[in-house]
């Protein structure tokens, strides 16, 4: 019983080391780097999700260019 216990409290903490410490270090707030409010955050993100994906040389269907 000791056992599963501890590796539950190692797992835990590896957890929380990779959501918790390294997003801090590596995944920094981009949106409120950039912008100084909520409306443009809420524009910049409604222009990033409404633009088209560019298709540079997708093959679909298998046709040949």
């Amino acid at each position: 019983m000791t056992v599963g216990k501890s590796l539950w409290k190692l797992i835990i903490i590896k957890i929380f080391i990779i959501f918790g410490i390294i997003k801090l270090f590596f995944f920094p707030d981009f949106l409120q780097t950039k912008f100084s409010n909520d409306n443009e955050r809420a524009a910049y993100v409604m222009e990033s999700i409404s633009q088209p994906v560019n298709m540079i040389n997708s093959n679909f269907g298998g046709q040949k260019k």
